[in-house]
């Protein structure tokens, strides 16, 4: 079953983004094929999933944790209600507006994002770690006026506001008894809201990734996206129930961190822990133990990282472990059961298709093989020409199911979408019985920890200090990291060439960009590999590390 268009007409007065999606002809297809992926024309996706959860007589049930407060599915429906009269009676937001969220994860930040999608407005969450210049990236590209950060947070948001043409409100949240502060102004609310009737395919979302380049690609997703999504993977997958308590460490504004730390477990009418400060492997093993959770995501070097204090602390209520964001080594896999029993889940995704669209259960899991295509996706690997290559040979995956690409206003859309079939840019191959192994990224795309980093942002950062004439960025195999991020740079003449100077331009890079982004390793060079024309050739500098590393 294929796609069609909303019988609806959009709730969205603001049409910003709606005027710049990409044609239909540019769009990826859209298959419902499976009754549990066909929604209704007309839906807000908060509204249907807290419909679901009452329908089922959930409502009374713990939904958002903390080590400070447990709030029902009754207690947050009523707080996001009163958050989203604060966002359109107070603030006159409209629907179709953009909000920027910047916040880590918390209850906060997750009421936050439930009243913007509820109100009919389009959640834009950052990342904490981003600094000004790329928060007022997403700022210009975004058209955003409005913005909800956590009051930790402010200062880089700040900074960028006193930068940009467009932002002019911040309102603060996990500040209480301040006035002008979303808990302030939310308390002044009755709570009484009716969700914005929105058109399913009105948008919901826009999720930002780096991409190859460097400059920020929009992802748009709509109502119909989300829910969709919520009836693949978690549903024929991870299968969870309102018995489990659900805890790890991706990002809310990740869509891997936004669908299993907040709206699958929403669909399942299970709950949500947040930690009070951020997790560190150790600190991850012993909240499992003492919330008694079930479920935990994050990446495969936090589980490497973890498995030594799994194997000192039992967690007996855990059950289900999902590894995404980077590949999964096998020696990752076996250490982890080693220390628990417990056999991961993998599974490939992507923010431009949401979530997972690779994946399989415990019990059918293939060593080295990420699964099989998820129930409502069809997947296959084929070469430059989109025809599919034999059996056990590399190729290029492609994926088309209820969830596609639909990039904000950017030409990528042609590279990424190609006759209806959507390529996430990783190799792949595929074995007789419909297992798919993960090869390498096809691009220059680099994965460390989990955090995707294009090396050209990272060569630009680079390029604005003083003593660099020239760089190179490329991301090099690390067994701690998945990768990491490697620069070869050529510096101007008259600078030393020493670790005095290593350190002072990792520095600058952390100061310009997200920390993560820094190069953990810099190798001073006297020129760079370039072709005839002067492009950089960064292929050749991985593959010469990668030999010399051999010797």
């Amino acid at each position: 079953m294929s796609d069609t268009m909303t019988q609806y007409r959009s709730a969205q007065t603001d049409q910003f983004v709606h005027d710049r999606l990409p044609q239909l002809g540019q769009r990826a297809q859209m298959r419902y094929d499976l009754p549990e992926l066909r929604i209704a024309d007309q839906a807000n996706l908060v509204d249907v999933l807290l419909a679901q959860v009452e329908a089922r007589g959930l409502m009374g049930k713990a939904f958002l944790r903390s080590d400070q407060i447990t709030l029902s599915y009754a207690d947050a429906s009523q707080r996001i209600n009163r958050i989203a009269q604060v966002l359109t009676e107070d603030h006159g937001l409209l629907p179709g507006n953009r909000v920027l969220l910047r916040g880590g994860n918390s209850i906060g930040m997750a009421l936050a994002w439930l009243a913007v999608v509820k109100a009919g407005l389009i959640a834009v969450a950052t990342m904490p770690l981003l600094r000004a210049k790329e928060l007022g990236e997403v700022i210009e590209k975004a058209h955003i006026h409005f913005a909800l950060c956590d009051a930790a947070l402010l200062d880089e948001l700040n900074i960028a506001k006193s930068q940009s043409a467009t932002l002019t409100t911040i309102v603060p949240f996990n500040l209480m008894n301040e006035p002008g502060s979303l808990a302030v102004l939310s308390s002044q609310k009755d709570g009484n809201f009716q969700p914005c009737l929105t058109a399913a395919d009105d948008v919901a979302l826009m999720a930002f990734t780096s991409g190859t380049t460097g400059k920020p690609k929009a992802v748009v997703h709509t109502h119909r996206d989300v829910l969709a999504a919520c009836g693949a993977w978690p549903l024929h997958i991870l299968q969870a129930t309102p018995d489990d308590i659900v805890m790890g460490s991706p990002p809310l504004a990740f869509t891997f961190g936004l669908g299993g730390l907040l709206l699958f477990p929403f669909a399942a009418g299970a709950s949500i822990y947040f930690p009070s400060a951020a997790y560190t492997p150790e600190s991850m093993v012993k909240l499992i133990h003492e919330t008694g959770a079930t479920i935990v995501y994050t990446a495969p070097t936090f589980y490497r990282q973890m498995a030594v204090f799994a194997k000192q602390l039992r967690m007996p209520t855990l059950r289900i472990c999902v590894s995404a964001g980077e590949a999964l080594p096998d020696a990752t896999r076996q250490l982890w059961k080693e220390a628990t029993g417990i056999e991961l889940i993998d599974g490939i995704g992507a923010t431009e298709m949401f979530h997972i669209f690779i994946s399989c259960k415990p019990a059918d899991v293939r060593r080295g093989a990420i699964g099989k295509v998820v129930p409502g996706y069809t997947a296959k690997v084929v070469n430059d020409e989109g025809v599919e290559v034999p059996l056990g040979s590399i190729g290029k995956l492609a994926v088309v199911g209820p969830t596609g690409c639909k990039y904000l206003d950017d030409a990528r859309q042609a590279k990424y979408v190609k006759n209806g079939w959507n390529y996430p840019g990783d190799a792949f191959t595929q074995d007789a019985d419909g297992y798919f192994f993960y090869q390498a990224r096809d691009d220059d795309m680099i994965i460390t920890s989990g955090y995707n980093v294009g090396g050209p942002e990272v060569e630009d950062a680079l390029m604005l200090h003083p003593a660099v004439a020239e760089c190179g960025v490329v991301g090099l195999p690390d067994d701690e990291r998945g990768m990491i991020v490697k620069a070869f740079v050529v510096l101007k003449p008259g600078v030393d060439a020493n670790n005095a100077c290593v350190k002072l331009l990792q520095d600058h890079v952390k100061a310009t960009l997200a920390p993560f982004k820094y190069p953990r390793q810099i190798d001073f060079v006297d020129k760079l590999p370039r072709t005839e024309t002067g492009k950089l050739q960064r292929f050749r500098l991985r593959t010469e590390q990668q030999a010399s590393n051999k010797l």
